[in-house]
């Protein structure tokens, strides 16, 4: 099979490279799926640039990159039904704690990681699942039903925040979205019911207007930047879905605010959701999507030959959507 592979890091184009392998056999419990996509975001491009705080080398000789896919199974391994042979199915965790990932024209990896796809879901929005969709998912109604809330989301024109959108909205809350002016109509045509720009110096004034006791519910990209803003927004008793602070890993922020307003902050990282917790984000998806309001948009479709320009996509500021890989 054609894969792409590294084993430094580095810049994409320096250590990326498309190689043969041999086409992995599947385990007992394993499926083996033949991918059309690989999802690329951009935490499978910071893993290969070695940008993981106090990670200095890979953890394998050799990386298969990118977690998210989409294809069909069609083998599986002792222990699985082989009536799931030729289900289309999508993937979660390809690449996590794995060496070999989805960028690749087949992964075997363990059956429930692979989930099947409803008749009428396309393998691209499939590929977009695995980690834009379920930390959306999760981050929206991981701590429960919304109907009624007031829903903050930060960087509504990101992957994420454009799938929390949609989320939120299908869940019956309303939505204020922040974001660039540039991309006030995409945010507005995912659903949100206020547009505000994310640099205003009246931020905070702005959202109170609209909502004067607080937001129940923030979903923030970066936690750090926004600290000192969140605790004058958020309502007594709210919660702060945060899954991103890229800009400031350090943060540092006032805790006596929180502290008077009983503020939960809630780490979001996918890639450990409890397998309840996952199972309700992936019914979540399916609901959403089966009742046509949820569509996960896609910026980029690469070829596997341009995987490098496809992880150095997934980082250039102002992508609208998801960039994919197709495998043939």
């Amino acid at each position: 099979m054609r894969a792409v592979t590294y084993s430094a890091f580095g810049s994409a184009k320096d250590v990326m490279t498309l190689v043969q392998m041999d086409t992995p056999t599947p385990a007992a419990g394993e499926v083996l799926v033949e991918l059309e996509y690989s999802g690329a975001n951009p935490s499978d491009a910071k893993a290969r640039a070695g940008a993981r705080p106090g990670v200095t080398k890979p953890t394998f000789d050799v990386i298969i990159p990118n977690s998210d896919g989409a294809g069909i199974i069609t083998a599986v391994g002792q222990g699985v039904d082989p009536a799931r042979i030729g289900s289309r199915v999508w993937i979660w965790n390809g690449q996590w704690q794995r060496p070999f990932g989805t960028c690749a024209e087949y992964i075997a990896l363990p059956a429930d990681q692979a989930v099947d796809m409803p008749d009428d879901m396309a393998m691209e929005t499939g590929a977009c699942l695995g980690i834009p969709g379920l930390t959306a998912a999760h981050a929206v109604l991981g701590g429960g039903d919304v109907a009624g809330m007031t829903l903050l989301i930060s960087g509504g024109a990101g992957s994420v925040g454009h799938n929390a959108i949609q989320l939120a909205k299908w869940a019956g809350a309303t939505v204020l979205a922040t974001g660039s002016p540039d991309a006030f109509d995409r945010i507005t045509a995912a659903g949100a019911d206020h547009v505000l720009d994310y640099r205003a110096a009246d931020l905070a004034d702005q959202i109170l207007a609209i909502a004067p006791n607080g937001v129940d519910r923030a979903v923030e990209v970066e936690f750090g930047l926004n600290a000192d803003l969140l605790h004058l927004v958020v309502r007594a008793n709210g919660t702060i879905a945060a899954y991103g602070s890229g800009k400031e890993m350090a943060p540092t922020f006032p805790f006596g605010p929180y502290l008077f307003k009983a503020i939960t902050i809630d780490i979001v990282l996918i890639y450990i959701l409890p397998k309840a917790e996952r199972d309700a984000a992936i019914d979540a998806l399916h609901r959403a999507h089966a009742a046509g309001a949820f569509k996960p948009a896609v910026h980029h479709i690469l070829p596997i030959e341009d995987s490098a320009a496809a992880h150095d996509a997934t980082m250039t500021p102002g992508r609208a959507g998801a960039v994919l890989i197709r495998m043939r």
